[in-house]
């Protein structure tokens, strides 16, 4: 009697391991496919002076990801937070915000906001705020990018004043066609493409480059914010970094999505240093 007992019981239980196995929203892999945890990547960004978090701007896992990222790193660091979300000629009104001298409406009436800043940036930002961090807008106002994209490439920025040139990287900015993010960027827009738009895209990398760099200071570890392809594949901003500053310990994350995330894709290796693997059905921000 006993002996069937334990049979059902094992039956039981066989059935109820083959249901429950783990569903994962996510897996994180080192650049060259093995597995890694979030815990040895935590460790692993120790000695970084920079990390670039590339993310889908809209995939809920990286924000979610992110705001852990920064918790778990402010135990380790001291840290200064800084975004693609932000362009340089906001920071004044960012820090206002920082300071408790204007309230989140008063910096949303004042910026030009992502529309998806107060569920995925918002909780970012409030860290620092809460904690007292620098928060660095980084990137190049739009109209800039916009005129190197619309007038001629970098010469449209020679006519700017010396007041609005403090918020572009400084000029002359080299531009290398051949990295492939930039090539890969010119191919895949096709008739629609130009050099000149991909300048727009070397500009604002520059740009980011440029304000992490210039922001930097000792014994504090900068996280930057920004969108995958900013940063895959060790270039973009991390190219410009290492022009304006080589010295720099630099490690990159990234975001992939994939229909099974155990394995990953070969077109995805080599993108980062870790890469964060996300179910290509986990619910989107926007």
């Amino acid at each position: 009697m006993n002996k069937i007992i334990l049979l059902v019981f094992c039956l039981i239980q066989s059935n109820f391991n083959l249901f429950s196995q783990h569903k994962y929203s996510y897996k994180i892999f080192k650049s060259d496919g093995k597995p890694s945890k979030y815990g040895k990547m935590i460790k692993k960004l120790d000695n970084s002076s920079i990390i670039l978090f590339g993310e889908f701007h809209n995939n809920s896992i990286a924000h979610w990801l992110q705001l852990e990222l920064i918790k778990d790193r402010f135990l380790r660091n001291n840290l200064i937070l800084g975004a693609e979300m932000f362009e340089a000629d906001q920071q004044a009104y960012l820090d206002d915000y920082l300071n408790e001298k204007i309230s989140d409406k008063e910096l949303n009436e004042l910026t030009k906001l992502w529309p998806n800043y107060q569920t995925d940036y918002r909780p970012l930002v409030d860290f620092a705020k809460e904690n007292k961090l620098d928060f660095i807008a980084t990137n190049i106002p739009r109209r800039y990018a916009s005129e190197v994209y619309k007038k001629g490439g970098f010469q449209a920025l020679d006519s700017l004043s010396e007041s609005e040139k403090k918020w572009i990287a400084p000029l002359p900015v080299k531009f290398d066609l051949e990295l492939s993010q930039y090539k890969n960027m010119l191919e895949m827009m096709g008739d629609h493409g130009s050099i000149d738009m991909v300048k727009a895209q070397a500009i604002k990398d520059a740009t980011m480059g440029f304000f992490i760099s210039s922001n930097m200071k000792e014994n504090h570890q900068f996280i930057h914010f920004n969108g995958s392809y900013h940063s895959d594949f060790y270039q973009g901003i991390m190219w410009y970094l290492n022009i304006y500053n080589p010295t720099l310990k630099i490690s990159t994350i990234t975001v992939v999505e994939q229909e099974n995330i155990n394995k990953l894709e070969s077109e995805n290796l080599m993108k980062a240093d870790f890469i964060i693997c996300v179910d290509k059905d986990v619910t989107k921000t926007y």
